[in-house]
């Protein structure tokens, strides 16, 4: 699944030193606005002890992890919206991304300037929502625009569309984010295909000293406050020790982590945090060839599943020959899971589990 996940914030709160960390991508880093221009992109492994684990069983001659696209967006300012600082640009590669990466600063240092003057990570993630918003409202009246048009006709549809969508804009225009506008499923379709900024769910990362990177601090209770609006999930990270982790091997990484007290890479749960945020699980195949982590949505079926690794897989599926993770771990191997009674059988209906190491059987 080609899922994409946007890093946005205002200019100089370590957005592009999160994204090389992130993928080792060499995205420019300095200290002045504007410096990423062009979004960079990088495809980032997925941390999964238990991929190691299933690779040390079967010993394959290629492991391959799940991935996650991050897509770093250059710094969006007061007035983006209204084409400030290469704002409308900026604004449309948020347009394509499935979750968003708010990234606050948490720190205090005069060496780094704040475009705003001051540090307050309040009115920061506001500044980035407002733009949001506003150039949300902009699509949304172009389509009441175009339905009252359309209505005008005496179509019931488009008019029942009409409602929403003007109900939609009323929400936008007193400040509100989309993801706030009380709505059905189906009611959402009038306008799903605007593929509104506001709407999109979003994940704080707050970027704080070396000082504070265990303990937090005033200012990411702060963005604990205003996370919590909306049950978002929220990482402290900080970006120089990313930085320098990202240098550093397997062995060199546990060590300095050690060194510092860090239980796991603030890149690491940040990763983890985005699956959950997604509502994201993993499954695994596992052979001589490969063994291979595979994302997919909670709560997808198994031929959805397989269609992931093949769409000629969900067209043909039979069954899907399934272990869990702790069995196969614990017997050591397909064939002993086999022999135990623990391979089960499963149908169409069958509802995947993070985890589940898959076997499908397909009709060409």
């Amino acid at each position: 699944m080609n899922l994409k996940c946007g890093i946005v914030g205002l200019p100089n709160v370590g957005k592009s030193t999160l994204f090389n960390a992130l993928s080792n991508a060499g995205a420019e880093a300095a200290n002045f606005p504007f410096c990423t221009i062009d979004p960079n992109v990088g495809l980032v492994p997925v941390p999964d002890e238990r991929l190691d684990q299933l690779a040390n069983l079967v010993n394959p001659k290629v492991t391959v992890p799940a991935t996650i696209e991050f897509v770093d967006i250059a710094g969006l300012v007061k007035g983006a919206s209204e084409g400030k600082g290469k704002g409308n640009a900026f604004l449309s590669h948020i347009r394509e991304v499935d979750l968003i990466v708010h990234v606050v600063r948490c720190f205090d240092d005069d060496d780094v300037i704040h475009v705003e003057g001051s540090i307050d990570p309040e009115r920061d993630i506001h500044i980035i929502e407002d733009e949001l918003i506003l150039k949300d409202l902009e699509s949304v009246e172009k389509r009441v625009d175009n339905l009252k048009k359309q209505s005008k006709s005496g179509d019931k549809k488009m008019s029942a569309q009409l409602e929403i969508v003007d109900r939609l804009a009323k929400h936008l225009q007193d400040g509100n984010t989309a993801r706030t506008f009380e709505v059905t499923h189906e009611e959402k379709q009038a306008y799903r295909d605007l593929s509104l900024l506001s709407d999109k769910p979003v994940l704080y990362a707050c970027n704080v000293s070396e000082t504070d990177v265990n303990s937090g601090n005033e200012y990411v209770e702060t963005v604990r406050k205003v996370a919590a609006r909306f049950n978002d999930e929220l990482v402290i990270f900080c970006a120089k020790i990313e930085a320098e982790i990202a240098e550093l091997d397997d062995e060199g990484k546990e060590m300095f982590l050690e060194e510092l007290g860090i239980e796991s890479a603030g890149l690491d749960r940040l990763i983890q945090a985005a699956y959950k945020k997604l509502g994201l699980i993993t499954y695994f195949t596992a052979g001589p060839k490969e063994v291979r982590a595979w994302t997919i949505k909670k709560g997808m079926k198994a031929p959805q599943a397989a269609a992931v690794i093949h769409t000629d897989f969900e067209k043909g599926f039979i069954r899907a020959e399934t272990i869990s993770f702790s069995d196969y771990v614990e017997l050591g191997s397909e064939k002993a899971a086999r022999e135990a009674g623990k391979m089960r059988q499963e149908g169409k209906e069958y509802i995947v589990n993070d985890g589940d190491v898959m076997l499908f059987r397909f009709n060409v």
